[in-house]
């Protein structure tokens, strides 16, 4: 039964992080397009109003000045896509502030933090020896693919391949855990 359990294993880890998205044709339209994915359900979008700030929709009182403060493209993310983006790691990270840390550590204030500095989680060695802080290029390199940012680390997620995915999911982030 172990040999059964060692080719089973990666699989369960890539479904537990979103898969591959390639492999993933539930969160498709016929057009490929992955932000047209059903959505999620309330309790798991997190406690703003995740509609698109793109389509007007009242998003929070800190939200646009949160991503203001990002500046650049981040000024127009759209954060309902990176609230579904973001359902991938809800299956290892929370968001709350004070939140417990599950497989992978608590996410609340994550930008621009030093990397491995979360307390009472036991991050990798290579993690902790990176030198990183969690700025904006960085978790873009990270969520795109972590083990090529920091080969060895224990994250099991395959990454974000679609660049404005990766910038909508860092805003939601940005937006949901800002520290006040």
């Amino acid at each position: 039964m172990k040999p059964v359990l060692l080719v089973l294993l990666p699989a369960f880890a890539l479904a537990a992080c979103g898969g591959d998205e390639a492999a993933s044709p539930a969160s498709r339209t016929e057009t490929g397009d992955s932000t047209s994915a059903a959505p999620a359900p309330a309790d798991t979008a997190g406690p703003i109003d995740t509609a698109s700030n793109e389509q007007g929709a009242e998003t929070g009182p800190d939200a646009n000045a949160v991503l203001a403060s990002l500046g650049g493209d981040y000024a127009n993310a759209d954060l309902a896509n990176g609230a579904r983006q973001f359902r991938r790691c809800q299956s290892c990270h929370t968001l709350a502030e004070g939140g417990r840390h599950t497989v992978g550590p608590n996410l609340h204030g994550v930008v621009g933090r030093a990397a491995a500095s979360a307390d009472r989680f036991n991050f990798s060695s290579q993690l902790s020896e990176s030198g990183l802080t969690w700025d904006l290029a960085t978790l873009d390199a990270w969520i795109e693919n972590p083990r090529a940012l920091v080969p060895g680390n224990r994250m099991s997620f395959v990454g974000l391949r679609d660049a404005e995915d990766r910038r909508d999911v860092i805003a939601y982030l940005a937006v949901e855990t800002a520290t006040e």
